[in-house]
């Protein structure tokens, strides 16, 4: 392994009130992606599938969307994932909040906003697990 490689996969000097904190919001997010959000996708919950409806994409989307929901939930809470997790949600993130603007007239907008900043919060915490990864998958290639 070169410096270069040791040094970007080094993990940043987080305090110990910091990490645990990061932890904390990190379950925080996986299960609030889990239950409310993901759940009822999962189960076509009528609220849910009227979302959907009214944004023309139907009930295929919402399952699509209810399962990547679930897959970063999980993936949030796995240490060498969580950086890469935190990053593919603040991608939904910004899907969801395109979809409230346009299709949704925009009511709460707010809400992806605060998720991608928090996501953003363990995107840059967990910088160094993304850097891991990807030096994994670069070796295996």
């Amino acid at each position: 392994m070169t410096t270069t490689t040791a040094q970007a996969t080094a993990a940043p000097a987080l305090s110990r009130r910091a990490g645990i904190g990061v932890w904390t919001l990190q379950i925080v997010l996986a299960l609030f992606f889990a239950i409310p959000s993901a759940a009822p996708k999962l189960v076509g919950h009528a609220s849910a599938a009227e979302s959907f409806d009214a944004i023309g994409l139907g009930g295929w989307f919402m399952y699509l969307v209810g399962a990547l929901e679930l897959a970063g939930a999980i993936g949030l809470v796995i240490p060498v994932l969580s950086g890469v997790s935190a990053l593919a949600l603040i991608g939904l993130m910004a899907g969801a909040l395109v979809t409230q603007l346009a299709f949704l007239d925009g009511q709460y907008w707010f809400t992806p906003v605060i998720f991608a900043v928090l996501l953003a919060v363990v995107a840059r915490a967990r910088r160094h697990h993304t850097a891991q990864l990807l030096a994994l998958v670069r070796t295996r290639m």
